[in-house]
C-alpha cells in the first residue's frame, strides 16, 4: 500500500508555516499531507525514521517510505507542485553540501528572521483532512 508523501515541518516557525501555506496553496492534486514534528504523529514518524526528538531544524519529507531532508526534502516537494515550481528540482544536480549549506544558513537564523509562535498552527477547516495529527 503506497502512502501519501509527508511534510514535516517544526510547527512554531513562522517560515516553516509559511512553506506550508505556499505548498498547500501550489499542491492542486492534493497529494502531500502534513504533520507538525511536534504532533503525535510527527514524534511517531521521526522515531520511526530515526530522526533525533530534538532535531526541529531540519525540513523532513517522507515519499514512498524514504526520508528527505533539508534541500533534497524542498527540492523533491517542488515536483508536486504546480508552475514551474517543477523545474526547481534540476537544482538537485547542485551538490548538497553546497544546497545543504545554504539550508543550514536559513535554518539557523529563521527565528531571528521570521519569528516563531507560541503554539503549532491550527489548519483552517479547508485543509485540516491534510495534516495528520
Amino acid at each position: 500500500m503506497e502512502q501519501d508523501p509527508v511534510i514535516l515541518f517544526d510547527g512554531v516557525c513562522n517560515f516553516c508555516n509559511g512553506a506550508v501555506n505556499f505548498t498547500i496553496k501550489r499542491d492542486k492534486k492534493k497529494t502531500i499531507k502534513f504533520a507538525a514534528l511536534q504532533s503525535a504523529t510527527g514524534a511517531a514518524l521521526t522515531e520511526q525514521y530515526g530522526v533525533p526528538a530534538n532535531d526541529l531544524r531540519s525540513f523532513l519529507f517522507i515519499e514512498d517510505g524514504i526520508l528527505y531532508n533539508r534541500s533534497t526534502a524542498a527540492l523533491r516537494v517542488c515536483r508536486y507542485l504546480t508552475g514551474l515550481w517543477p523545474l526547481c528540482y534540476a537544482f538537485i544536480i547542485v551538490p548538497a553540501f553546497i544546497r545543504n549549506g545554504i539550508y543550514d544558513f536559513i535554518a539557523k537564523h529563521r527565528y531571528k528572521w521570521f519569528g516563531e509562535r507560541e503554539a503549532c498552527m491550527i489548519p483552517t477547516p479547508d485543509v485540516r483532512s491534510r495534516f495528520l495529527m
